[in-house]
């Protein structure tokens, strides 16, 4: 009995070493060191070690770490990691080193000793090849064999793109393991994947060169001092908030980080991940579960919190395009177009803006809607969480009584009108307990209204100390602190949960707004049982003068150049266009004719093709024919053909006979609009033969800068076409040989659209509605059709330039 008694002792020590990680026996539950669990020599790899994150934030984190750590039984070794030769990585480096601050209780002569220590410490090191992590690894075991250093651990901390992580995780773990006894931590920052087959790819390859306790997954937002104390608050004042963290209670959740800042200078990163990927999927997410999970029993125990964290991500329900609202600052596409060199006519998707609802099937909170919403170029920048409660009370005559105004506790992450971390519960709801030792008590009573309340009104905890939150959460690898990072599982969680609404939003075309105080109430979204939706279509200082009433509109119908115009925001011109085409099919069915069809090319169609498919299930495709207005002289599989437009964006999606699509026949015998090979005479008799008096049901064109529709140009001799219906012609720009529709065929259309869309066009608008008929200068101003009707339909971009 003896012996198995010792045994199972031993046992029990084992399990409790190997779980060591995750409840680290130098920290309380409020994360105060208590004790060094390991004492030697940690060698710290910054990999991008001179790049922007590392500049401003990783060097001054790292120095706090040496300063605090220094004197308490370990030694360090720091080496800037990165692409360039010494010669030019070292000055870099070294003038990042040399702008770090000391932390605050250290005494300016300590502060001084300190920055000397931690640069002779320091040392860039080229890490571009695999023979330059061995020749790494061999230098620190060189260092720890002529000092006689007790090794404690290595830190790595990857500031790199992810499609490196990999390739440098694989040579760490050849080249850079340090022995058995001691451990080694890989910091990966976000984004970790685009959706979640490529997250669970990206977990793959990093499991096959670390174990999931070697990598922590960095969310800079749970290194936020008031984002890493709301489970410590929750379970500090659980006697209060028992009762009324519930459905019965909370009247919703409200998770917003505005920036006023634009994408400029990193749109090669935002173009590919827009807001929900940027911030939503990862800092609000985290927030989000920390506020809806089961509070652990233990706050350190990294396993207990991401089951917990599991369990909630379970219970979500599935998002859908229903679920969110999308916006784009009007300025983001042109810089899009000047960062990424794209043509004018590119037009982006990418999201600036979300507004976001989720709900839970959790019966604790059944009903209650959680808001997310994220947005650059909004009117200030701010951070925060609130819950507000719901008040029964019915003041009869004092409504500015405490006891009348709105319950709620506020999460205040940063910046905005306090300007300080902070955590505020109403007056009216309850006191407060600090939520650990690091936190204190504060009164404001300056003239500052937080939510519609005074501060005064408000118990409020702030810091003793203010950190940012790299220095934090780098001192929480150091310590061994997982339950501040995402694991493996609680990452594909959150694309798992995220991923369907990020498909079902690809094509969606965002609301553009102008920035800043100019927004107004335009990105005011509500919810409709679980279904979002902005507030408003429209802002009425857009519309023109003449317009009777003053009322807000969702589309304005009016003259332009003495043809009918239908003028709204992209999103709904797209729709009411989206609404007309369909009409117009389904009236021609109805007369018992086919649906002829002929669409020219350009970015600008391409939202109403997603319009058609994702939203008119009803239109009569079966009947429809889809000819083209005009095509570039490139084999239909090229990303320039205008029929691999209309293939990709429509034609795949929408059940079209296939004997009723008529690409233009660019290609014959090999060579690509060769005269003799007859191409446009083929198409014009095919028009002929199918085509009733050869006179198309519906012909939706665009117009260039230069004045230019389908391929029919300024300068060209547009009258020797006569009355062919096609023709070949030459464009200014390449590729330069084109196949187009005449005028003669455009002209004798039932219905002829032409739809102009982007501030970019807004010159180009105001010009054609000041000038006559010149076809020679401005093509466009010759569609006119013989016994048809000309419709421009024109956003409010292009028409008023706002």
């Amino acid at each position: 009995m003896r012996k198995a008694t010792w045994g199972l002792l031993l046992l029990l020590l084992l399990l409790l070493a190997c779980v060591a990680t995750c409840d680290p026996s130098d920290q309380d539950q409020n994360g105060d060191e208590k004790g060094p669990r390991r004492r030697g020599h940690v060698s710290v790899v910054v990999v991008g070690g001179t790049g922007d994150l590392a500049n401003k934030y990783l060097w001054q984190g790292f120095f706090h770490l040496y300063a605090t750590q220094v004197g308490k039984g370990h030694t360090f070794a720091f080496y800037g990691g990165g692409l360039s030769p010494a010669d030019k990585g070292t000055p870099l480096l070294f003038e990042i080193l040399k702008s770090q601050t000391c932390p605050e209780e250290l005494s300016a002569e300590r502060c001084a000793l300190v920055r000397d220590q931690f640069l002779r410490l320091t040392q860039y090191w080229q890490l571009k090849t695999e023979e330059d992590y061995q020749t790494l690894g061999k230098h620190i075991e060189t260092q720890l064999g002529q000092e006689g250093m007790t090794e404690a651990g290595r830190f790595f901390y990857l500031s790199v793109p992810a499609f490196a992580y990999a390739n440098i995780a694989e040579r760490v773990n050849r080249s850079c393991r340090p022995p058995q006894n001691a451990w080694l931590r890989v910091v990966l920052e976000k984004p970790f994947g685009h959706d979640l087959s490529s997250a669970q790819e990206l977990a793959t390859q990093l499991a096959s060169s670390l174990k999931e306790d070697e990598m922590y997954r960095i969310d800079h937002y749970l290194g936020k001092q008031v984002v890493s104390q709301i489970l410590p608050f929750r379970k500090q004042n659980r006697k209060f908030l028992k009762q009324i963290w519930n459905k019965h209670h909370i009247d919703r959740m409200e998770i917003v980080l505005k920036e006023t800042l634009d994408a400029k200078g990193r749109i090669s990163f935002y173009d590919q991940y827009g807001v929900i990927r940027d911030v939503i999927q990862n800092h609000l997410t985290e927030v989000m579960t920390l506020l809806t999970m089961r509070v652990p029993k233990n706050l350190t125990d990294c396993k207990e919190i991401d089951q917990n964290k599991l369990k909630i991500f379970s219970a979500f329900h599935p998002l859908d395009k229903g679920s969110a609202v999308i916006g784009q600052y009007q300025s983001y596409n042109s810089e899009v177009q000047l960062e990424l060199n794209k043509t004018k006519d590119h037009l982006s998707l990418t999201p600036t803006f979300t507004g976001i609802a989720v709900h839970t099937t959790m019966p604790q909170y059944e009903g209650i809607p959680i808001f997310l919403m994220s947005g650059k170029l909004l009117d200030e920048r701010v951070g925060y969480a609130r819950i507000t409660f719901k008040n029964n009370v019915f003041c009869v005559q004092d409504p500015n009584s405490v006891t009348c105004k709105q319950k709620q506790i506020v999460f205040y992450i940063g910046h905005g009108a306090l300007g300080y971390p902070a955590i505020l519960v109403s007056k009216n709801l309850f006191r407060p307990a600090l939520v650990g030792s690091r936190w204190k008590e504060v009164s404001e009573d300056k003239d500052t209204l937080l939510f519609g309340m005074p501060l005064s009104d408000y118990y409020i905890q702030v810091p003793t100390v203010q950190r940012e939150a790299y220095t934090e959460l780098i001192l929480q690898v150091f310590r061994g602190r997982m339950d501040h990072f995402v694991s493996a599982d609680s990452l594909l969680a959150s694309w798992r949960f995220w991923t369907p609404l990020l498909n079902s939003l690809a094509h969606t075309f965002p609301r553009p707004y102008p920035g800043g105080a100019a927004n107004g109430n335009q990105l005011n979204f509500e919810l409709h049982g679980r279904e979002v939706r902005f507030c408003t279509e429209a802002l009425v200082n857009v519309i023109p003068q003449e317009r009777a009433g003053g009322e807000s509109f969702q589309v304005m119908q009016g003259k332009y150049r003495s043809a009918d115009m239908v003028s709204a925001w992209a999103e709904e011109l797209v729709e009411r266009l989206a609404n007309d085409l369909q009409e117009a099919a389904e009236e021609a069915v109805q007369e018992g004719a086919p649906f002829h069809l002929a669409l020219s090319g350009g970015s600008s169609p391409v939202a109403l093709f997603r319009r058609l498919t994702q939203h008119h299930y009803a239109f009569p495709w079966w009947n429809t024919h889809v000819w083209l207005a005009d095509e570039r002289c490139v084999p239909p599989s090229e990303a320039e053909s205008n029929f691999r437009t209309v293939h990709d964006h429509l034609l795949q999606h929408a059940r079209v006979p296939y004997f009723h699509v008529h690409p233009m026949p660019v290609q014959l015998n090999q060579r690509l609009c060769v005269e003799e090979d007859g191409g446009a005479l083929a198409y014009e008799r095919d028009i002929t033969r199918l085509v009733n008096a050869s006179s198309f049901s519906y012909v939706l064109l665009g117009v260039g800068y230069d004045g230019h529709t389908a391929s029919l140009f300024p300068g060209t001799a547009l009258d020797a076409h006569g009355e062919r219906l096609v023709a070949l012609t030459e464009s200014p720009v390449k590729p330069h040989q084109r196949m187009s529709l005449t005028f003669a065929a455009i002209n004798r259309a039932r219905r002829v659209s032409v739809l102009i869309m982007g501030k970019g066009k807004h010159e180009l608008v105001t010009q054609l509605s000041r000038i006559k008929d010149t076809p020679d200068r401005w093509p466009i101003t010759k569609i006119q059709p013989v016994s048809g009707r000309l419709v421009w339909y024109i956003d409010y971009d292009a028409l008023l330039g706002q």
